[in-house]
């Protein structure tokens, strides 16, 4: 199976993951292209494969021989797409791309005065969506990368190579993906997510990160009768909102500048809850942040009583930075894999979060590299058909310089 074939397999699995969902996986669906992945695995002869209770997928290359006390590398993708836009019946199409805008079967375009990264691919062929879902290149490109670097492994004895490891998880779109990952039972020195963006990209820091949940606590009475009784709760919650630095949102921000956004907005008049993230990769900004974010719900109950906003805090993930700056030949190694494939390297701080930023904390050190895919979290996503093949050589010259 070619790398192309194998991804359109994947892509027409609906994986969206559920934030509202209390379950693990968030939605069974997301079992559904596990059970595949288990089936395609022990097709291609790895060891030891299995989908546990939870969702994850683990599947295992021995050691070549003499090859046992080389790095033994995990290599993990995520199955679930997002929610931020439709996942379901993804119908993907290959466009060979001549330049201008790329009109979509239902007429969005890709167009390279929004997107000047577009001009690059002048000449390839991209695949894309009809426009009506994203395309799941975000993760599922990477679960094609891993896979064909693992088949190639299996079918070519004679390249030598440590013990490997690949473990493809749920819910990494909704902050989850990394809680139940069963570091014991991948038994390794480091891992390597793929879940990165174009081809060269290396990211060994990420966002530290915090969700913010707003409850407002509103009285509701009659308009006719309310003076000086009725608590808004939804002008309340602009109040709280209006509070925070009009500056200091995604649209303003860039590099490693911190943010708050606002993800989520429902209520009346009894009763208001808002979804905030907060990001920062500077630790103390990121401290800061937070408490700031205290101090204004402080301000409101001060004004409008004790609890009408309550302001729960829990920290996501933190920067991986300061994990990896001990294993930085890891990054050294990617590099190197990079150049030896003809793919020119750059190291850019992720504005977001990794099932690695997690992972790393928990004891696996494990920066991200890139999919080759464009545009994620969108109707507008796309990836060239060579980034496939071409991540997965990377892969396995990586394996190869870590013997």
């Amino acid at each position: 199976m070619t790398p192309l074939e194998r991804f359109l397999n994947y892509v027409k699995f609906y994986t969206t993951s559920d934030e509202e969902s209390d379950t693990v996986p968030s939605a069974m669906r997301e079992k559904d292209l596990g059970e595949y992945l288990v089936k395609e695995l022990k097709e291609i002869g790895l060891e030891d494969v299995v989908m546990d209770k939870y969702g994850y997928v683990y599947g295992f290359l021995p050691a070549s021989k003499g090859c046992e006390k080389s790095d033994a590398i995990a290599l993990i993708a995520h199955m679930d797409t997002a929610p931020s836009a439709p996942g379901e019946n993804v119908n993907p199409q290959i466009v060979k791309y001549s330049g201008g805008s790329i009109v979509l079967k239902s007429g969005v375009e890709i167009s390279p005065y929004e997107y000047p990264s577009l001009n690059k691919y002048v000449g390839q062929e991209l695949i894309t969506s009809d426009g009506t879902t994203l395309l799941g290149a975000d993760d599922k490109a990477g679960i094609t990368e891993i896979i064909t670097a693992a088949e190639y492994l299996k079918n070519n004895p004679d390249v030598k190579h440590g013990k490997i490891a690949l473990c493809f998880t749920p819910d990494e779109e909704i902050g989850r993906g990394a809680d139940f990952v069963d570091i014991k039972k991948l038994g390794c020195d480091y891992g390597i997510t793929v879940d990165g963006g174009e081809l060269g990209e290396i990211n060994y820091e990420n966002f530290n990160g915090a969700a913010l949940k707003v409850t407002v606590n509103g009285v509701n009475i009659h308009p006719g009768s309310a003076k000086d009784k009725m608590k808004n709760s939804v002008l309340i919650a602009n109040e709280f909102l209006s509070l925070l630095p009009q500056n200091e949102t995604p649209a303003h921000t860039c590099d490693r500048e911190g943010f708050y956004h606002v993800c989520d907005i429902k209520g009346d008049e009894t009763k208001t809850v808002i979804s905030i993230i907060i990001r920062d990769h500077d630790k103390q900004k990121f401290e800061n942040r937070k408490t700031f974010a205290k101090e204004c719900a402080d301000f409101i109950n001060k004004k409008y009583g004790e609890n009408t906003l309550v302001a729960d805090i829990s920290d996501s993930y933190y920067n991986m930075g300061e994990k990896v700056e001990d294993k930085l030949y890891i990054v050294e190694n990617v590099k190197k894999a990079m150049e030896n494939c003809s793919v020119k390297p750059y190291i850019e701080p992720i504005r977001g979060g990794t099932d690695g930023a997690r992972l790393s904390f928990d004891g696996l050190i494990c920066p991200n590299i890139c999919t080759g895919g464009v545009n994620f979290h969108s109707v507008r996503e796309f990836i060239p058909v060579s980034a496939l093949k071409k991540v997965s050589d990377i892969l396995v010259e990586l394996i190869k310089l870590s013997v």
